[in-house]
């Protein structure tokens, strides 16, 4: 059992804990709840004892693994499937101990170490990183590529196979769908309802917790409560404690009312006195219940636009690439007001681009774009919280972006977007990427759009803004295209599914949970199949680069060679007296040979950087 005992902790001046309860079972999956700040996080901390409490205990069975997603990891040369494999320490221990004991010649050791290696499994270790690796969203060819190459996003998928791959009785995972397509996490949740350890998972994505938890720990109040359930359960149980402690409160409040009337009329009357002074000290000791403060902290609106063309814009035979080569091809798609579209598909298949060319970012390969004379379009994407002037705070950004507004407007809308007192005022550099994420969104009203292109614009925002962002797209009256792993929120405000894949856009005609269905019934045949084919892939970019790679290590050897021919024919001319000493003719045939060396020199190092250049771009092509 894994079990808190009142715990307390401070961080900041500011208190996160006191009194903190909660006892879990083994094999329970826990969704750790509460609004950004609440200290979920932190808690994590406190599990891997990194932070220590100030107060209470925290205790785990013994001999219990524990395995977590890093949040952050330094950049390592280490190859993507050789980095997911280290998360299986034990098994990178053995093998360490079975090469020493194979150079020591030692066979008792070795057949020892090989017993020890099939018990970790270790001759299946290499398809099961490959099988995570695949689910989500890694292709063969990206396994022999360094972890450093890749970008931010997809490092935070790289942790997250580590993670999994390493063997654990506790598993905490910090928002491990924030950077995760739709596919990739519907393979996590049949992955993590496999999984038989304890789970803790702090996430913001509803239909991923109700699909993997039955047990919701919700942080309040600098305490926790622990609710059986999933997390619509969870939901629906509190609400039920928030009514039964509303009207607690009400009733309390009435009997508090009644006392008070009573003391205030008899307390100067000799015969009611005692009652009077009784009713007092019951009002003293009565316990006060808190009134119910149940509603968001979140009003935001999308105004619909006075005016809007019919239809907004169409794509007509469009070709949508980079650089002329087209990653979709033949799209023909109209989008009218008030259309409702979700975009699906697998990391890879096209979804950015197909939104880049919606929006004007990526001019077509071929055909064309027709767009109405009212059809503005919103864009939101990851990359734009980086537009932000981080020296700006949110109330200057929206003067700037809303010249000649008065200021209790300003503050006003912005306090709709969570953006209220001090943080109004913080420059950008220091808001949490939730934050951001929340100003980009409500600069992009400003101007009324009548399409709204909205790319991933859940990541990092807690379930209150969520679930008032579904509310505002509701209610609006234009267009929507949206990408989306969140399926509650697609679920919500979408009734067209547009496929990306194999090159092209299609209806899909059945609903989300049909989508899911079809994608989760299809992932275990293809993990099968990547499996069977992850080494072949492997090794036939292997044998493509082969000729290249040939080259280049004859190019290094004739480098070293003809380096140190050169440094021997330089030495005497390098030595004052020697050099003084050597004949004439000698001195010339010294000089000639050093400049024939050094161009040589010159030429095979231009051929090396030719050939090493060629083998990193077929390396990118792969990837």
């Amino acid at each position: 059992m894994l079990k808190l005992t009142d715990i307390a902790l401070q961080r900041g001046g500011r208190t996160l804990f006191d009194g903190l309860e909660c006892s879990l079972h083994a094999g329970n999956k826990c969704a750790i709840v509460g609004r950004n700040g609440i200290g979920k996080s932190t808690l994590f901390g406190l599990l891997l004892g990194s932070l220590q409490p100030e107060r209470g205990s925290i205790s785990l069975p013994a001999g219990w693994r524990v395995s977590h997603m890093a949040q952050h990891v330094d950049a390592t040369d280490r190859p993507a499937l050789e980095f997911v494999l280290d998360g299986h320490e034990e098994l990178r221990a053995v093998e360490a101990a079975l090469r020493v004991a194979e150079a020591e010649d030692d066979p008792l050791r070795v057949a020892h170490l090989h017993g020890r290696f099939a018990d970790l499994d270790g001759y299946s270790a290499s398809a099961q990183a490959a099988a995570i690796l695949h689910g989500l969203g890694f292709a063969s060819t990206d396994f022999e590529r360094p972890y450093a190459h890749f970008s931010g996003g997809w490092r935070i998928r790289l942790n997250l196979a580590q993670a999994l791959m390493r063997p654990a009785d506790l598993l905490l995972l910090d928002e491990p769908t924030n950077h995760l397509d739709l596919d990739a996490t519907l393979w996590l949740e049949s992955w993590l309802k496999r999984f038989v350890g304890t789970l803790l998972v702090i996430a913001h994505d509803r239909a991923f917790l109700d699909e993997v938890t039955d047990h919701t720990l919700h942080l309040s109040d600098e305490s926790g409560t622990l609710y059986r359930g999933n997390y619509s359960s969870f939901e629906r149980q509190r609400a039920e404690a928030l009514l039964l402690r509303q009207a607690a409160f009400d009733r309390q409040q009435l009997a508090r009312r009644h006392m008070e009337a009573f003391v205030a009329r008899f307390r100067a009357k000799a015969s009611k006195a005692r009652q009077a002074q009784s009713r007092l000290k019951a009002l003293e000791r009565m316990e006060e219940v808190a009134p119910v403060y149940a509603d968001s902290p979140y009003q935001v609106r999308f105004p619909t636009p006075a005016r809007m063309s019919s239809p907004l814009l169409n794509f007509d035979q469009v070709d949508a690439g980079y650089d002329a080569v087209p990653v979709l091809s033949g799209i023909n798609r109209g989008i009218l007001p008030g259309a409702r579209i979700g975009v699906l598909g697998a990391n890879g298949a096209g979804k950015s681009t197909l939104l880049k060319t919606l929006v004007g970012a990526l001019q077509p390969c071929a055909g064309a774009i027709v767009r109405g004379a009212n059809a503005e379009i919103g864009y939101f994407a990851q990359h734009q919280l980086e537009t932000l002037d981080p020296a700006l705070t949110a109330f200057e950004q929206l003067q700037e972006a809303r010249p000649g507004a008065r200021e209790q407007w300003c503050r006003d809308y912005l306090g709709g977007w969570g953006f209220s007192g001090d943080l109004a005022e913080r420059p950008c550099a220091v808001l949490s990427g939730g934050e951001k994420a929340r100003l980009a969104l409500a600069l992009l009203t400003l101007n009324e759009p009548a399409v709204l292109v909205l790319d991933e614009p859940t990541n990092h925002l807690d379930l209150d803004m969520r679930e008032a962002l579904a509310l505002a797209l509701q209610d609006f009256g234009g267009a929507l295209v949206l990408v989306s792993h969140d399926r509650s929120l697609l679920a919500r405000v979408v009734d067209e599914l547009w496929v990306v894949q194999d090159g092209r856009v299609a209806s899909f005609e059945g609903d989300l949970s049909s989508y899911a269905t079809t994608r989760i019934a299809a992932a275990p045949r293809a993990a099968a199949h990547d499996r069977r084919t992850a080494r072949q892939d492997g090794a036939a970019a292997r044998q493509r680069e082969k000729p290249l790679r040939d080259r280049v290590r004859r190019l290094e050897d004739e480098l070293e060679r003809v380096t140190a021919k050169l440094t021997e024919v330089e030495r005497p001319l390098a030595d004052v007296d020697v050099y003084n000493a050597l004949a004439p003719a000698e001195l010339d045939r010294l000089l000639a040979e050093s400049g024939r060396l050094r161009k040589r020199l010159e030429a095979i190092e231009a051929e090396w950087f030719e050939a090493q250049e060629a083998l990193e771009a077929g390396s990118r092509s792969d990837a």
